[in-house]
């Protein structure tokens, strides 16, 4: 498929850095994000080769299967709210009422953390960055740009069935120019209307002070502003693990993790000895003398 193309020169050296920058990270990265680092480093020199070289140059390369590109190479561009952290309230009540939902425990993290957190950012096609850096209990709200009425009026549903115990805090990382802060300004607003339960709400990047102190590229688009892709990988990560250092009890969170394994192990052990009718009789009794 790749056999009749073979890019030279700069083209070429655009491919093959992309490609080392891509497996860089633990994550799927977008063609902005890669953009910004190639242009950082000078194989890119300005805002119109975004358009002009870049696009051409990564799409046809991912189309022709060319030397390990391919379509999925880099993040799809998707708006989906990413569930994480509830569970059940111990590995009692997994056995009881769980088992239907597979054989892994899944207990609800939050009974333990002193905050209910929510994850919310701009840039969609960031999704493996954040799934990677926020931990893994924590739900995730991609926006790629201006939220739909319907997707913020599913995180007000989502911010009334948090636990009432709670203190809810909703934490949001964005681009800084107009446009970006008007996005986070108009959701909270729509959420507040909306969501039954009080939360906090946070914006925690990008600021003036985070770009200027990372020495952050301006937005080859917008001049003065500042997009959350031209960030490098180690400094997403410390804006988000010290945003959400405050609100996330990490030891509580590691003791869950380990109920789970160790209610699953046991679990599975147990049915890999007695069999899986043995197991489900002395779990659920025998149907035949139901009387529920």
């Amino acid at each position: 498929m790749a056999d009749d193309y073979r890019p030279q020169g700069k083209t070429l050296e655009a491919l093959d850095r992309g490609m080392k920058l891509v497996e860089s990270v633990p994550y799927k990265v977008s063609l902005r994000w890669l953009f910004y680092r190639l242009l950082q480093e000078g194989i890119y020199s300005c805002k119109q080769d975004y358009k002009n070289k870049c696009i051409p140059t990564f799409s046809r390369a991912r189309k022709r299967f060319w030397n390990g590109w391919n379509p999925t190479t880099l993040a799809d561009d998707t708006r989906e709210a990413i569930m994480r952290g509830d569970g059940f309230e111990s590995g009692r009540s997994w056995l009881k009422d769980g088992i239907g939902f597979g054989l892994k425990c899944n207990l609800d993290y939050w009974l333990s953390q002193p905050y209910y957190v929510l994850v919310l950012f701009e840039a969609k096609a960031m999704i493996g960055q954040f799934e990677h850096y926020a931990p893994p209990f924590i739900s995730l709200y991609p926006f790629g740009g201006d939220p739909s009425l319907a997707y913020k009026f599913k995180i007000a549903q989502d911010i009334d069935q948090a636990h009432e115990d709670k203190e809810i805090v909703l934490i949001y990382f964005g681009d800084f120019d107009p446009k970006g802060l008007q996005i986070y300004e108009s959701a909270m607003e729509d959420i507040s209307l909306w969501a039954g339960q009080p939360f906090e709400a946070i914006r925690a990047g990008l600021t003036l002070e985070q770009a200027t102190g990372y020495n952050l590229p301006e937005n080859f688009e917008r001049p003065g502003a500042f997009q959350w892709e031209a960030l490098e990988d180690a400094q997403a990560e410390e804006i988000i693990t010290d945003a959400l250092a405050s609100y996330i009890d990490h030891e509580a969170a590691e003791q869950v993790e380990a109920d789970e394994q160790l209610v699953t192990t046991g679990f599975r052990g147990a049915w890999e000895a007695v069999g899986f009718e043995a197991m489900a009789t002395y779990l659920f009794g025998d149907d035949e003398d139901e009387t529920e």
